[in-house]
């Protein structure tokens, strides 16, 4: 895994205020459901991209075909989509979103090559990593019994 320093993932945490969930599913059981609610349910404003979902409305925000179709600056691309399917999404980014600052790629996706575009673009990027976990682990929202992921269960 590589290794950020927890100041710098607060910045960007701090600074983001408007994300593109690429990849995004409307199934509430699917882990790019249910971070992308959370960081809604944080303040950000959520922009999700699925091409087979466009139109749809999930989180208040019509669901895009892709990253041409948002009509607004966007803060951070947020991938789960796999790691061979990176490359083209952050060309995309980099063509069609002015203003973006960050790439994060969820848990099990890194794409070195891709990452090193959008860095030398001066584009931060954060590879196998999940923008919900760190949130709760920087800003205090850890259980301690583990992740919260906003399911309660009656039997424990």
């Amino acid at each position: 895994m590589s290794t950020y320093s927890d100041s710098w993932l607060k910045r960007i945490l701090q600074r983001t205020r408007v994300i593109a969930v690429v990849g995004v599913s409307m199934n509430p059981v699917r882990p790019s459901y249910y971070v992308a609610r959370y960081l809604s349910l944080k303040g950000y404003k959520v922009i999700p991209v699925n091409p087979g979902h466009a139109g749809k409305v999930l989180f208040g925000e019509t669901v895009r075909a892709g990253l041409k179709d948002i009509p607004e600056p966007v803060d951070m691309v947020d991938i789960f989509r796999r790691s061979e399917a990176v490359p083209p999404i952050v060309d995309d980014a980099l063509e069609h979103l002015p203003g973006l600052r960050t790439i994060w790629m969820q848990i099990g996706v890194e794409h070195a090559g891709a990452a090193a575009v959008a860095q030398a673009r001066g584009i931060d990027v954060i590879q196998n990593r999940c923008p919900k976990i760190e949130y709760q682990r920087l800003f205090g929202e850890l259980r301690m019994g583990g992740f919260a992921t906003g399911v309660i269960s009656s039997k424990l």
